[in-house]
């Protein structure tokens, strides 16, 4: 081997070495990087967390787990309880799940199984624009359209059913009428990823299946909807978060009346409705701490519900892999 070949050789090897080590070095940069953002994350949750405790102090303090269990609400004695309020939110995101899950797992499947392109086309434009809708306009259209619908068709007719449920005057707004709302807001969000989960299904085995005889459901059941469970229970979980901490739509038609009914056509109340009304009227410390505690629950909910979450899909996994 000549001298100047032996020379380019060893100008190549030097140049790799540095460039290796400049890799190695833009590797740790980044991983250092990502590292940061998400203890930024964590730092964020936990000053949050930290925040509210430190606000609701004085709440927490003076009517400690009272305050849960109880659904007073008079700001003129200073007496403040959260059960009307939690009572409220899981009662109308209950609603909203039971009444939107069906619809949108229906809707997600038409469009990827059985609607011809042009017409899922369509429809899925029109279920993203019902995504875009901003909330107080499903509020305000809930308190000027709907409640008076409601008052006057669906509630009569409910009415006539036994049960404590249905009982009162139909008043439009209340429990009910909320939830209907709610549901009408996340349809749209369980619908998108509900579709995207389907349309993730191998058509290969989809196709095996109906070449062995089985039915349009069968395959449905059998394949599709096992398949992509666990990103339907995530979608429900992202239609759930996204019902639960819902403000200005709820505060529009669910009547914002502090106490617990068996009727979900009675007036009640949410912790995000009972927040936009009162904060700017909060003239206390102790009101002030009292909202602030609520808000409060309403961060341990949230958090409580990503934790089961996260232990369901896992234990979801850990039965599919056996």
């Amino acid at each position: 081997m000549t001298p100047r070949r032996l020379a380019d050789l060893w100008k190549a090897q030097t140049s790799f070495r540095k460039s290796s080590a400049f890799h190695r070095h833009v590797d740790r940069a980044f991983r250092y990087l990502t590292l940061a953002c998400a203890a930024t994350t964590l730092l964020l949750v936990g000053a949050i967390l930290w925040n509210l405790i430190e606000h609701a102090w004085p709440s927490i303090t003076k009517f400690g787990l009272g305050f849960v269990t109880s659904s007073q609400w008079n700001p003129v004695k200073s007496q403040y309880g959260a059960a009307s309020s939690i009572y409220g939110t899981l009662v109308s995101t209950a609603i909203a799940l039971i009444l939107a899950l069906p619809i949108s797992l229906a809707i997600a499947l038409f469009l990827t199984s059985y609607a011809p392109p042009w017409l899922a086309k369509i429809v899925g434009t029109c279920v993203e624009l019902l995504a875009a809708i901003p909330s107080i306009i499903y509020g305000m259209w809930g308190l000027f359209v709907f409640a008076p619908y409601m008052q006057k068709t669906v509630q009569p007719m409910l009415a006539k059913l036994p049960g404590p449920l249905f009982d009162g005057a139909p008043l439009g707004v209340g429990m009910l009428t909320a939830g209907i709302i709610l549901a009408l807001m996340i349809l749209p969000f369980l619908t998108a990823v509900m579709r995207d989960v389907f349309a993730m299904t191998p058509p290969v085995l989809m196709e095996s299946a109906a070449g062995m005889g089985s039915t349009s459901w069968e395959v449905t059941r059998k394949i599709s909807i096992p398949y992509g469970l666990r990103g339907l229970i995530g979608a429900t979980f992202l239609g759930l978060g996204r019902a639960i901490g819902e403000t200005m739509a709820v505060t529009f038609v669910i009547g914002n009346s502090h106490r617990i009914s068996t009727s979900l056509f009675a007036p009640g109340n949410t912790i995000a409705s009972t927040l936009a009304n009162e904060f700017n009227e909060a003239d206390s410390p102790l009101l002030e701490a009292a909202l602030i505690e609520l808000g409060l629950i309403l961060f341990v909910i949230t958090l409580i519900i990503q934790i089961l979450a996260h232990l369901w899909l896992k234990n979801l996994q850990k039965r599919q892999a056996r």
